[in-house]
This record gives C-alpha cells, sequence and structure tokens, in this order.
C-alpha cells in the first residue's frame, strides 16, 4: 500500500486535520529559515497533540547533528533535507535509532544513484531547482527516476496533486507520496484537499 505523507504542519488546526484524516507520515520543517518552519517549543506542542498513528518526522536541512538530536524523543523518523554526507547518516542512526529518510533533488539520475548508495533506511526524490531545497511546487522529473533501478523505498515528492498523484502512483510505484503546497489554500492546510489525495491514493489501494 502506498504511504501518504503531509508535509510542513505548522498549526494547530493542521494537527486537527491530521487526526481526523490518519495519514501514514507527517512532516514538520525544523530547520529555521524556512516558510514553514516550527520552533522547537511550537514542535514539542504540536507534536503533543498528534493522536493518530502517523509517523511524525522531522525535516531538517544541513543542521548539526546536535541540533537534530535534541528533537528525536518526539519523532518517529528523521528526513535528511540537504547535502548530508554518509558520516552525518550514520551518526544519526547510531544516536537515535530512528528511521532516517534521506532526501535527494534529482537532477540526473547519477544524482539518485548516489543517494541510494547512503545507509539511509529510504529516500524522497524532490524535484531540482537552483537554490531551493524543497517546496517549490515543481514536479521531479519522473524520467530520471524510472531510469534507475531504485533499491530503496522512496518517497516521490514535487508536484504531486490530486490531479497526478496516480499517474504518480502507477509509472513509479513508490512506497510513499509526500505532499504539501498541492493541500493547502491561501499558504495553509486545507482539510478538503487533504481528504482528498488520502482518499484517492487509498481508493487506488483498494482496487489495485
Amino acid at each position: 500500500m502506498t504511504s501518504i505523507k503531509i508535509c510542513g504542519l505548522r498549526r494547530k488546526e493542521d494537527i486537527k486535520i491530521i487526526n481526523s484524516l490518519s495519514p501514514d507520515y507527517i512532516g514538520f520543517i525544523l530547520s529555521p529559515g524556512f516558510k514553514r518552519t516550527v520552533s522547537f517549543e511550537e514542535f514539542v506542542s504540536l507534536s503533543g497533540s498528534v493522536k493518530c498513528d502517523a509517523k511524525k518526522t522531522g525535516v531538517f536541512v544541513n543542521e548539526p547533528v546536535c541540533n537534530i538530536i535534541k528533537f528525536a524523543p518526539f519523532l518517529d523518523a528523521i528526513q535528511l533535507h540537504g547535502s548530508e554526507n554518509e558520516d552525518t547518516v550514520l551518526k544519526i542512526k547510531e544516536l537515535t535509532n530512528l528511521e532516517v529518510i534521506k532526501a535527494v533533488r534529482a537532477k540526473s539520475k547519477e544524482d539518485i544513484e548516489l543517494a541510494q548508495s547512503l545507509c539511509c533506511d529510504k529516500l524522497l526524490i524532490d524535484a531540482y531547482k537552483e537554490g531551493h531545497w524543497g517546496g517549490t511546487g515543481q514536479t521531479a522529473d519522473w524520467s530520471a527516476i524510472k531510469s534507475v533501478n531504485i533499491k530503496k523505498p522512496f518517497f516521490i515528492a514535487g508536484g504531486i496533486s490530486a490531479q497526478n498523484v496516480e499517474i504518480a502512483i502507477n509509472t513509479l510505484s513508490p512506497f510513499g507520496v509526500d505532499v504539501s503546497s498541492s493541500v493547502e489554500t491561501n499558504g495553509f492546510k486545507d482539510f478538503d484537499k487533504v481528504k482528498e489525495i488520502i482518499s484517492i491514493v487509498r481508493k487506488e489501494e483498494n482496487n489495485g
């Protein structure tokens, strides 16, 4: 069954949506300087309000390991969304024993091949856009993804929406799909949009 990750939660209203609809993973942006960043204190409060079984995932971009570790007791998974190397992945796995997801902005199939050689548990394949670490809403290069024999489970991110999620699943057979901006209205999570994409993915699986 394809997993669904709703990323970029930052308000109590977002948590109410999640508790009602129960996606498989939820993401919090925990590095400073991004549109959807939440502080440590905000995150602890929000994560404590999660009542469903969604895996709480902390998203970090080129953070020192010591900064990541303080969030670990409140997380189920850690997503490294920058240029982190094998040493960083190893340290985090050793210190936290949490699932580690490594994001790769797929400019070419070589980028994906390099990322899957890391000791992470899963990949998240996102669109490449110069100067951006993610969250652009731009669609990833599906042809590059299809050209690689990807052995690790992977999420597909970048421009995934209710309009193309079925095609993405049927074309790429990902472990999961990751969405953020496509389930927002005026920059905030929208219950109806989150419900729609979760319904599409789970209906697709039930019909498969």
